[in-house]
């Protein structure tokens, strides 16, 4: 396998003078940059409407504290005595 470094510091010897020529005051995201918002706010506008989605088929309901649960046999308190030893 090639050196790393040197094809790094061949490639960075060639952007350089590039980079010169942009003017730092005019550097903008441009259409590209635009386009990555544009994206990632419809997959966050998309996951919403899943999640909502998948929120909506969630049926909890919670047992009244009355009624007992049904591992208890009938005519337990459901009460456990504490262990002997």
């Amino acid at each position: 396998m090639p050196d790393m470094s040197a094809s790094v510091s061949l490639a960075m010897t060639h952007l350089v003078p590039l980079a010169k020529e942009v003017d730092e005051n005019k550097v903008t995201p441009g259409v590209l940059g635009f386009i990555v918002f544009a994206a990632m706010a419809v997959a966050v506008w998309a996951l919403m409407k899943s999640m909502n989605k998948h929120m909506g088929k969630v049926d909890f309901k919670e047992a009244p504290d009355g009624e007992e649960t049904p591992a208890a046999a009938p005519g337990s308190t459901g009460k456990t005595s504490p262990a002997k030893g």
